[in-house]
Formats: structure tokens, C-alpha cells, sequence
């Protein structure tokens, strides 16, 4: 008998199947059409199958309505419940009618396995063989004698209810069925959804009619593919010797681009953000965003303008770009590409947050996601670096959603020489995903009419759902990691079925001419045309200047600093009353905690009392530029209440849970305030914060730290972005870390925010640091931030133990006057009886202060630097001069003496003159604090006696 799944086909030779891994099976999604009498649980003997029957059992067990209605007849007879060994006990006796009905179950759990299983068995391995007519080979678990069936039962007719679009079906067709839809060039992972819904919607669509491309489809495919390898191949031959990390062997990576963008324009999508790292980033950039072959050509010339937008101070592989995607059949879309570093995976939380800021930007509170990301991964990094699944856990959480993520990995199945043996202890580098139940495609790279089928099908589950989907395109990499090393010196046998193979684009256009869909010598035209073209952009680099230009990219922002000096950071005292009345003008009905309700009382007799603390200056300086129309966006560990119980930017109804914003309530005049609760996370978190401040340059954007030691766990985004990425690719950010700093006894991992290392990447005025020790000049530092006319990340060490020290307060006059003060002179002492000039930032200074007082100190002054870069040179020097030559300066700090400030303002006090210069600290250590309590005492105490001796 002719199966009716026999067509026209490419299809390739399985790879060995792996023993199957663990996983939450679901439920079959098809019933019996008749009543299986009960007897038939005494007919059952499922031998290798019994995981299904195990799974079937715990979800009707939990809720028989989870299950089909054949395994709810099958399970209401209290035999079936007694496991393996009573079912065998019993497994005789019945008559033909119940043999017939167990068939059916039987071959609904065949079914049900190929759903589950299927993707073991799919030829989705290009290096396996040349795609091939032949049937996949079996799996163990998936023989159709697991199930108690036999040979003689192939010709037999079941009710299928619904499989492949048919009511009954021979087991034979039963089977071919589900090898050309679960075992071909596509393998599909979905069966661990828990939703049953998203797995029906899946499930139709695979097992559904499916349209063969047209004619015109076909050329659409070919054309991508001609384009992506005769740009490959051009770079290859013009530009032997040079990195370039080619799409050779993945080239199908564009048409998978191509049809995911001409469905998010049939769909109306406005917009797409792609991320990815170094492989076929050139060719993503020429055939998809739209750069012009001449400009990445000039690149590989090293005739690069620094001036360029582009970005100019990394390697052309790093860059990112902006462009519009321009479908063969009509419709553009705007596309991106984000600037990244080789820290690979990084840039996937930096899209994302670049995409949120976007669609809030659009006006998007959830229900249209008008922004697509696309994130494209390695499959060794996306296996192995652990930023992945921390940006998976983001992405249904309120703070971070952007309606799905389209992943595509572009799988070449080893890493720089390693192979997935030693990259990864799972069977899939996509195995993360299942983390949050992404459906997963694997498909073979060779097949790019396949490839084309599940970008539709990923892009409307995207659409659908507003959930992340992953795409695990499997191919090869043609030369060495990045073209200059010899890949067969670790991985001989790979590369030499990889030296025999033909291109995709080779393959794809023999199939298509031995189909007859297209001619030879149409097919060969079209990419002689594309190598013309290609020469043509060639010929016009060669004609372009070099440009051996170099500049410093801060020469032209002396205006801009000096505007940002100026910035009138004051308001007046209606604007100060109007915000704090928030805090205490709640709903009629709500319910404030009642540890929490006076300290928001508080918060208004302190404009009055004139001591004002730091949660209030914060409160004051954020609503303020709520009504000034400046965005205001806060994220991090437990920062809606504070991590030290200070803030309350939330309220949580004691009685009902339900929750008030009181700076949302400012008004119509108040641009929106959005404060969340991160995921416990640092690096994914800050990358997140970092891409969105990109797209808002309007708003001001803070990270903050639960302690500042955990930005530790963020540092790969201080280095490659916060502190560089203007240098790099000329893209400026103005995001705002806040990390809680100070040495009080709270142990090694509770204590610093590692000034060294931010003042170590400060250079070529790319980031503001400071140490505030008011709350009023921490409210002007954030104010001039919001209302900022230059772009820069600010990095403030904020305070814990301060928070509540009441000599660390403010007047209402320090915020209805003035500005931010780099410098904090000492009005307290007669300049002409100092001996002793002590400078110093933060909370050492309420230490040093109280022994002065204390000691009855006359002759020793204390100078705040509150600002540590830029540093305040003119600031310092004007208040220095006020003292007698030859004063003793010192520095002081709370760090040991090779951590904190001192390194960096040293060398910088020296430039001031003349003067005797010293540090007093702790002495150096490689902790940054001790981890007893009564010794950190001792130590501070020392520490502040010395200062003054």
C-alpha cells in the first residue's frame, strides 16, 4: 500500500539517536472516539513504554480531567492503579473487542511517544550524510513492539481522533505519519509545555496540512542563500588572513533571518532588535540590516572614520548598526543590530533591554509588544555561560517582559575546538530553554525550505503567546573558528566530511533543478550577478580616501561639561511639599504596614524639622523630575521597599496585598515612575538596565545593588559597556548605579562596592563617580543626572548604616538652593590655625568629625570630596589655598590601603602642589573587611585616631 505521506522531499539520514533524556512528557491530544471498556486494564502490558503509562497515571492521579478520556476508562479500573506488576499479573483473559480497544490505546500512546520522542530520531545533522529519500531509523522506546504491537497489526485500522487531520488510520500510515512529521529535518521539542493549550496550538500546526513553497518562495530562498555564500566567499578570496567569523556551512541563518522578518511585517510588527555575537555578523549586517558592501569592505581596509556613528574604536565583527530590511515582496521593517563584545552572550539581556525601552517608548503596556528581539547564539555559549538562563528567567517577569524572544542558534556543533562531549553534560545545548518551557525546533541547516517553516511557526508562536521560542539551527562551520587556524588539527574526522560537502546554497539549487522548478543556467545566472555586484563594491573601496584621522572622541564636549556644571538642580519649596504629601495622601481603603506608615509621616514633619534623611532627598529628587517630565525607571534586588527598609517607593496593603505607587499619583503633569523588583541577579539584571537606558535617553534609568559588593557578579557590563561602549562604538548611555558602600562590621562580602575598580576604568570623562555624604547633595547628583544635557553613566556609592545617622541629614534650603558640590569645604574651623587638612568622601567623614569634636580639635580641617571623577582638581585646589603653606594633607579612608580611592586621587592631590601628602587606611589586605564585628571596631577606631596624629 502507497503511504499517503509519500512526497517529493529532502530529507536526511538520522544521526545515532541518545538515550533519551527525563522529561515532562505532557498529555496525548487524541482520544478513542468509543467507550474502552474497563476491562481492558487487564489486558495491559506495556513492557519498555511504561513511562507513559507512569506519566498518564501522576497527572490522573492530580486531576483526571488532565488526561485524554481513554486514559481516564483505562484508569478508573483500580487494577490499572497497582503498577507494572499487577497489570502483567493480570494481563489475560478478554475478548476480541477488548483486544481491539487496548490496540487503539496502544497505538494513541505510539502517537503520544512520537510527540515526545520524535526529535531523537529527526535528521537534523547536516555532517551525517547527504539529504536522502531514506526513512529514520528507529528508537528503542519508539518500536512499535514497545507498545505491544506487531508486524501483522500494521495493515489494521485504528481510530486515530483527529492525528494528521484524519478519524482512522492503518498503523502503517499511523507510522509513516509520524516519521515524515517528527523524524525528518525538523526535530520538535514542545511536550514539556505544561500549558495544554500551547501544546494543541503546536502540536496542530505541525501535524496540520503543510504548503510546500511556491515557485517564487523557492527563488526567494535561493536568492538569500546566493547572496549569504557570495558575500563569504568574495571576503574569503579579497581578504585571505583576516577575521571575519564566516556564516560558511550556517548560511541558511539568513533565510531564517529573511522569513522571520517578512512575518513580522505581514503582522504588522514595526520593529526588530537583533543581538548576537561574532558569527555571521558581516553577513547579517550586508544582507539583512542593509550596510553597504562598501563600507564594510573600507573596514576590512582599516580605513575606518572614527567620527563614524557606526562606532570606530573596535573590530568591525563588534559593531553594531541600524537599517531597514527590505522583503523581496514588498513591506520594510526597521532592524537593529547591537554593538557587543567577545563576551558573547552578554549582549542577549542588553537587546532585551533595549527592546523594553522601545516599547515603552511606543506607548506598549503589554498587550501589543510592537518591538521583535531576535537573539542569535552559538550553541556552545548558549549551553555554557550562565547570563542565558538568567535572561531566559526574565522574560515573563513584570519589570523585563518583551512579548518573546525569537533564539536562534546557530549550532555548529563544536565550539572554538572543543566539541559538545566537553562543552555541555546535556543532549542538547538548548536544554536550558526547557527551563522555561520554550518550545524548541531543531532543523537542519540543510534543508532551508525547513528552516523557512519553523521561523513562521516560531515568529506566530511569539505572536501568540508572548513567550520566548527557540530555533536550534544545526549545521557546520566551514573553516576554523575565525578563519586564520587550522580546525582539523582537533577535529580531523568533522572537517573532512565538512572538505567534501557542498554548500547549501549548491544543494538546494541541484534539488531544485532535478525537481524542474527552476534551470541550471537561471540558477548559476543569479549568482554570477551577485559576484558582479560584489566586484563593482570592491572596485569603489579601493577608490575611497583612507582616513588616517585621530582624534580624541571627548574634544568636543568642554560646552557640554560646562552646561552640565550649571544645571539648575533646585526646586522651589511648593514642588518639595507637593511630592512628600504623596507619601502620605494614600487611598481611603488602603491599609499601610504599621512599621511603615511613620516613617512616611516622618518624611514630612522633616521638611519642617529641617532634617531631612537620604530616603526622603531620593523621594524628592525622583518626583521632582516625574513633574519636570523626566521618566524615572529603578530596578534591582528588593529595591521597591529598599534593601535596608528605608525606601517604600511601593506600599503593600497590610490587609489584601494590594500594592500603591505614591509618586504615581504626582498628577497629570508626572511622566511615569517605574520601580521593580529584580530577579536575584547582577549580570543579566545590569545588562538589561544598561540596553534600555540606550533607547531612553529621556529617562533616568538606575540599577541598584543589593550590596554594593554584588556588582561583582555585573562586571563584564561595567567593562564592555558602561565604561567603554562610547570609546568603542560611539553609543552613550546614561544609566545609574546605585551600590551601597561602607566598612561597618558586616564582613568581607557586606561591605564594598570596589571603588578601585570603577576609578581604575575612569578615563576621557566616560562616567561620573561619587561618593555623597548628604542627602541633599545626593538629591541635586540625581536631579543633574535626570536633567542632564550631557550622557553619561553615573555611579554612585550610596550609604547603609547612613541612611538613618542624624548627623548625616539635610536642611529644606539645601534643596531649594544651590547645586551639587564636588567639594565640601570646612566652614567649621579658622583656616589660619589649621595644621592638619584631612580629605576624604563618605561615611569616615561623621568618624573623623565626632573625634574632632570629641578631642576638642581646633587646628585640623575636614574636606569632603564627594565627587572622585571627574576629578574636582580646580574645586580641591580653591579650597586647599584657604589653608597656610606647607599643611599636613592627608588622605583618609575606611578601605585598606590598596583597595578604595587612594591608588586613584594620590597621584592626582600631588598635581596640586607641594604640599605633605599621606593615606591613612587599613593596611592592605586581600579581603576588602575583616569578618568579626568587635575587630572591625578596633580597627575604625585606630584608623581615626591616626588620622589626626
Amino acid at each position: 500500500m502507497r503511504s499517503p505521506w509519500t512526497r517529493r522531499r529532502m530529507t536526511a539520514r538520522p544521526r545515532p539517536a541518545p538515550t533519551a533524556p527525563n522529561e515532562e512528557e505532557g498529555v496525548p491530544a487524541v482520544t478513542s472516539q468509543s467507550r474502552t471498556d474497563r476491562t481492558m486494564a487487564h489486558r495491559l502490558e506495556f513492557g519498555l513504554n511504561e513511562w507513559v503509562v507512569d506519566e498518564q497515571r501522576q497527572r490522573y492521579l492530580h486531576d483526571p480531567g488532565s488526561v485524554d478520556q481513554t486514559w481516564r476508562d483505562f484508569f478508573a479500573s483500580p487494577a490499572s492503579l497497582t503498577g507494572r506488576q499487577g497489570r502483567t499479573a493480570m494481563a489475560t483473559g478478554g475478548d476480541d473487542g477488548d483486544e481491539a480497544a487496548f490496540k487503539a490505546v496502544r497505538v494513541a500512546a505510539l502517537i503520544h511517544g512520537y510527540r515526545v520522542r520524535g526529535h531523537l530520531m529527526a535528521a537534523t545533522d547536516p555532517l551525517m550524510s547527504s539529504l536522502t529519500s531514506q526513512t529514520a531509523a528507529g528508537h528503542p522506546e519508539l518500536d512499535i513492539a514497545a507498545f505491544g504491537l506487531h508486524d501483522v497489526d500494521r495493515e489494521e485500522k485504528f481510530v486515530v481522533d483527529g492525528f494528521a487531520g484524519h478519524v482512522a488510520m492503518t498503523l502503517q500510515d499511523v507510522l509513516d505519519g509520524l516519521q515524515e512529521l517528527y523524524c525528518r529535518t525538523v526535530g520538535f521539542q514542545y511536550m514539556h509545555i505544561q500549558d495544554a493549550h500551547e501544546r494543541r496550538w503546536i502540536q496542530q500546526r505541525i501535524e496540520g496540512p503543510q504548503r510546500r513553497p511556491d515557485r517564487a518562495e523557492q527563488l526567494q530562498i535561493l536568492y538569500r542563500l546566493g547572496a549569504a555564500e557570495a558575500f563569504e566567499t568574495f571576503l574569503q578570496t579579497k581578504y585571505v588572513g583576516h577575521k571575519r567569523y564566516s556564516l560558511e556551512g550556517g548560511e541558511s541563518a539568513i533565510v531564517l533571518l529573511d522569513a522571520l522578518l517578512l512575518r513580522a511585517i505581514e503582522e504588522g510588527v514595526g520593529e526588530a532588535v537583533i543581538g548576537m555575537a561574532h558569527r555571521g555578523r558581516l553577513n547579517v549586517l550586508a544582507n539583512i540590516i542593509g550596510k553597504s558592501y562598501a563600507q564594510i569592505f573600507h573596514e576590512f581596509e582599516d580605513a575606518v572614520d572614527i567620527r563614524s556613528v557606526q562606532g570606530s574604536g573596535d573590530v568591525k565583527y563588534h559593531l553594531g548598526a541600524e537599517g531597514t530590511y527590505r522583503a523581496l515582496q514588498g513591506g520594510t521593517i526597521a532592524v537593529s543590530v547591537v554593538a557587543n563584545p567577545s563576551h558573547l552572550e552578554i549582549v542577549g539581556p542588553v537587546a532585551q533591554g533595549v527592546v523594553r525601552a522601545k516599547q515603552d517608548l511606543a506607548g506598549d503596556r503589554g498587550q501589543r509588544f510592537p518591538v521583535l528581539p531576535v537573539v542569535i547564539h552559538g550553541d556552545a555559549a548558549f549551553a555554557g555561560q550562565g547570563v542565558v538562563a538568567e535572561t531566559l528567567n526574565m522574560s515573563q517577569l513584570p519589570g523585563y517582559r518583551t512579548g518573546g524572544t525569537v533564539h536562534v542558534i546557530i549550532n555548529n556543533q563544536v565550539g572554538f575546538t572543543t566539541t559538545p562531549a566537553n562543552g555541555r553534560s546535556s543532549t542538547y545545548a538548548t536544554d536550558v530553554a526547557r527551563s522555561v518551557e520554550a518550545p524548541i525546533f531543531h532543523v537542519n541547516g540543510d534543508d532551508p525550505e525547513a528552516v523557512a517553516r519553523v521561523a513562521q511557526l516560531a515568529f506566530d508562536y511569539r505572536q501568540a503567546f508572548h513567550k520566548d521560542v527557540v530555533i536550534d539551527l544545526v549545521c557546520y562551520r566551514r573553516h576554523g573558528h575565525s578563519e586564520v587556524d587550522d580546525p582539523s588539527i582537533t577535529q580531523p574526522m568533522m572537517y573532512d566530511r565538512i572538505d567534501a560537502k557542498a554548500s547549501v546554497r549548491r544543494l538546494y539549487a541541484e534539488a531544485l533543478v532535478c525537481r524542474g522548478d527552476v534551470g541550471e543556467q537561471q540558477v548559476e545566472g543569479a549568482h554570477r550577478n551577485y559576484q558582479e555586484h560584489l566586484e563593482r563594491a570592491f572596485a569603489e573601496t579601493r577608490a575611497l580616501p583612507a582616513s588616517d584621522a585621530v582624534e580624541d572622541l571627548r574634544s568636543g564636549d568642554a560646552e557640554e561639561r560646562a552646561a552640565h556644571r550649571q544645571a539648575v538642580t533646585a526646586i522651589d519649596e511648593a514642588t518639595a511639599r507637593h511630592v512628600i504629601a504623596s507619601q502620605t495622601d494614600l487611598p481611603r481603603d488602603f491599609t499601610v504596614h504599621p512599621r511603615v506608615l511613620p516613617q512616611l509621616q516622618r518624611r514630612t514633619a522633616m521638611l519642617d524639622t529641617g532634617a531631612i534623611d537620604w530616603a526622603t532627598a531620593e523621594t524628592l529628587a525622583m518626583g521632582s523630575l516625574l513633574l519636570e517630565g523626566v521618566p524615572v525607571r529603578l530596578a534591582g534586588q528588593d529595591s521597591r521597599r529598599g534593601t535596608f527598609g528605608q525606601r517604600h517607593a511601593v506600599l503593600t496593603d497590610r490587609r489584601t496585598g494590594a500594592e500603591h505607587t505614591p509618586l504615581n499619583t504626582l498628577g497629570p503633569r508626572a511622566q511615569g515612575f517605574a520601580p521593580y523588583d529584580s530577579m536575584l541577579s547582577e549580570l543579566a539584571a545590569l545588562g538589561f538596565e544598561y540596553g534600555y537606558s540606550l533607547a531612553r535617553p529621556d529617562a533616568l534609568v538606575l540599577w541598584e545593588a543589593q550590596f554594593g559588593d554584588f556588582a561583582n557578579g555585573a562586571q563584564t557590563v561595567v567593562d564592555e559597556y558602561i565604561s567603554s561602549s562610547e570609546q568603542k562604538w560611539g553609543q552613550r548611555s546614561a544609566v545609574t548605579l546605585l551600590l551601597p558602600h561602607g566598612l561597618e562590621g558586616q564582613g568581607p562580602d557586606h561591605s564594598s562596592a570596589r571603588i578601585e575598580r570603577f576609578l581604575q576604568l575612569c578615563a576621557q570623562d566616560n562616567m561620573t563617580v561619587a561618593l555623597p555624604s548628604l542627602p541633599s547633595n545626593y538629591f541635586h547628583l540625581l536631579r543633574q543626572q535626570g536633567l542632564r544635557d550631557h550622557t553619561r553613566p553615573l555611579i554612585v556609592f550610596t550609604p547603609k548604616s547612613m541612611l538613618r545617622t542624624k548627623a548625616a541629614t539635610s536642611t529644606l534650603a539645601e534643596f531649594t538652593h544651590g547645586g551639587f558640590r564636588p567639594v565640601i569645604p570646612d566652614h567649621t574651623v579658622d583656616p589660619a590655625r589649621v595644621r592638619r587638612v584631612l580629605l576624604c568622601s563618605g561615611k569616615v567623614f561623621y568618624d573623623l568629625d565626632a573625634h574632632r569634636h570629641s578631642s576638642g580639635l581646633s587646628d585640623t580641617a575636614i574636606v569632603r570630596v564627594e565627587r572622585l571623577y571627574p576629578f574636582p582638581e580646580e574645586e580641591l585646589a580653591a579650597e586647599l589655598s584657604r589653608f597656610p603653606a606647607g599643611v599636613d594633607v592627608r588622605w583618609v579612608q575606611e578601605e585598606p590601603e590598596n583597595q578604595g580611592a587612594w591608588f586613584f586621587v594620590g597621584p592626582r592631590l600631588h598635581r596640586l602642589g607641594d604640599r605633605v601628602l599621606g593615606c591613612v587606611s587599613r593596611p592592605e589586605a586581600p579581603a576588602p573587611a575583616v569578618g568579626s564585628a568587635r575587630r572591625h571596631a578596633m580597627e575604625q577606631k585606630a584608623l581615626v585616631t591616626s588620622a589626626f596624629h
